[in-house]
């Protein structure tokens, strides 16, 4: 199972981290281009956006952090591979960790056992991108949350604007000082609403690529360990074939005793019933089991592999075994026919035989 330290069976997630860090460039570059358009924006509710970028950071170290604990999996896997493992287990790799030991120490597994531990590591990978799939969720909720602040804030300033207009005459200057101190209030809340979407989607989008290079990293560790595992586990068990015993009808001999050959002579007329045969679709209904149950003893070994076809074996086996337990039956009925008849000509027999003694008495 050892396998060239020269082509380790699981790569580093190195690229995925630069890729992350390539893209937070990128954005970072990008802000800093629009600084003096983002400055106001943000200053428009300085607590909500606040909040939205702190969600922001927390799972950008999060996202990284995905990636980052697969570089002790992927050590410990590699050295587990040459032979020589680390001290202590590792978080994602737990529970394959006994079974690795005992490969190591000539132990093989066969691959069926594996799906199980496969199964737990797949689950571990998904527990952390969970939450960031929530926070992504999170910043467009909060983005909307904003929206609507800022839309209620807008529409109780107009009309505390128009509220506060005088109907009568007056000076048109004073009115329109007015009106623009009145409408400054709902132009805030307008800012307010664009600013909290604009950085809630925009957090969202970040989250989101940064939780597709953390999922595509995951896959890969997955897909790789699990090819590793298929070529190092150990062979299948043997294959041997399940015995099957073939029920052979009996025949139940009736003795017959004939003291006077001559008396018998009107009832041995008669030609005797002959005891049934095995019918060659019996014989055919038989070989068709044992056939079914050889081949599911072979697929037994590797159930993983060929699911479908024990299936269809064990259907095949249950019609054969259906149709043996019918075929039985009928050759059963026919040795209960066989015995009817022959003690039917028994009685025939004593019957002639009571008769002659009588006329011989005579």
């Amino acid at each position: 199972m050892a396998a060239s330290a020269a082509s380790p069976p699981l790569t580093s997630p190195r690229i995925y981290l630069i890729r992350m860090a390539v893209f937070l460039t990128l954005a970072g570059f990008l802000a800093f281009v629009l600084y003096r358009q983002i400055v106001p924006a943000f200053m428009a509710n300085p607590g909500l956006n606040g909040l939205i970028l702190g969600a922001t950071l927390i799972a950008i170290l999060m996202a990284f952090g995905q990636v980052q604990r697969l570089f002790r999996e992927v050590r410990f896997a590699n050295r587990a591979a040459t032979g020589a493992p680390e001290p202590g287990n590792p978080r994602v790799l737990g529970a394959l960790a006994p079974a690795l030991r005992e490969a190591q120490a000539g132990r093989p597994h066969p691959q069926a056992q594996f799906q199980p531990l496969l199964d737990t590591v797949a689950s571990r990978l998904d527990e952390g991108r969970e939450i960031l799939r929530y926070i992504g969720g999170l910043l467009i909720l909060l983005g909307l949350l904003g929206t609507f602040w800022g839309l209620i804030d807008t529409l109780s300033a107009v009309g505390g604007v128009i509220r506060s207009m005088r109907a009568g005459g007056g000076d048109a200057a004073v009115m329109f000082d007015e009106l623009k101190s009145g409408l400054a209030v709902p132009l805030s809340g307008i800012g307010l609403a664009f600013s909290a979407s604009l950085f809630g989607l925009a957090g969202s989008l970040v989250i989101g690529f940064l939780d597709l290079q953390a999922g595509q990293a995951h896959t890969r560790f997955y897909n790789e360990l699990e090819d590793w595992l298929v070529t190092a586990a150990g062979p299948a068990p043997a294959r041997v074939p399940v015995p099957v015993t073939v029920p052979v009808p009996v025949t139940v001999p009736v003795p017959v005793t004939v003291p006077a050959a001559a008396a018998l002579a009107p009832a041995a007329t008669a030609p005797a019933p002959r005891p049934p045969e095995p019918s060659p679709r019996g014989d055919a209904v038989l070989k068709d089991i044992a056939d079914a149950m050889t081949r599911l003893g072979t697929l037994v070994g590797d159930s993983t592999a060929h699911g479908r076809a024990s299936t269809q074996a064990m259907a095949n086996l249950a019609e054969g075994i259906q149709g043996l337990v019918q075929h039985m039956r009928a050759e059963q009925q026919m040795i209960r026919d066989w015995v009817e008849a022959q003690a039917n000509r028994e009685r025939e027999l004593k019957q002639v035989l009571d008769r002659l003694a009588r006329e011989k008495v005579e």
